[in-house]
């Protein structure tokens, strides 16, 4: 088994807590796991991107080579199309639709729409909706991972054990709102990507 993963968004979002999750649920799986630092501006706004590798055998170097990763997972539409020169040719992307407009000069949305549909293998989903939905605003970043999930070869069970880690100190309330933010991305995600 072998995983190579591109998160990226703008600082703010949960990149760091979706890293957090599939790395405990990989652990717990036996899994190796290596994990570059996060790279960009990681201030509130600011672009984000972290190389994720998970591997059921040794994993030498933390950072994916370009076109060796076999997804992205992004929290910002235009984020995920700065870094597919790192996809593979069979790779996913997994993207929230929902546009964070940072800079003056942001692309029209509908090409940008446009250019996401166009990809041969895409999840494209309203996390912050799904969240809202799940009564849990902030928790978009866990309903971008439940529509992951399908594409990770990780239990989706070791990914809920990962949430409830990382949020039990937030208490019950909040951890159930990001299992059902997680859930609902999950669903989505599995309709999107049955072949």
């Amino acid at each position: 088994m072998k995983k190579d993963i591109i998160l990226s968004g703008v600082g703010g979002q949960g990149i760091l807590s979706i890293a957090t999750v599939i790395g405990r649920a990989a652990l717990s799986e036996g899994l190796q796991l290596k994990q570059a630092e996060v790279h960009g501006m990681s201030q509130r706004g600011g672009d984000v991107q972290s190389h994720l590798r998970i591997s059921s055998s040794e994993i030498r170097s933390d950072l994916i080579p370009r076109g060796g990763a076999d997804l992205i997972v992004s929290l910002e539409p235009m984020e995920s199309l700065r870094y597919l020169e790192w996809l593979s040719a069979d790779g996913w992307v997994v993207t929230n639709t929902v546009p964070v407009v940072n800079i003056p000069n942001y692309p029209d949305q509908t090409a940008l729409e446009a250019e996401l549909a166009s990809l041969p293998h895409v999840v494209r989903l309203d996390a912050d909706a799904l969240a809202r939905e799940a009564s849990s605003p902030r928790s978009a970043n866990m309903a971008l991972l439940g529509a992951a999930a399908p594409l990770l070869d990780i239990e989706p069970a070791k990914l809920e054990e990962g949430i409830r880690a990382i949020f039990a100190r937030k208490g019950e309330a909040v951890v159930e709102a990001n299992l059902a933010a997680f859930r609902a991305g999950y669903e989505t995600a599995k309709k999107q990507t049955a072949r």
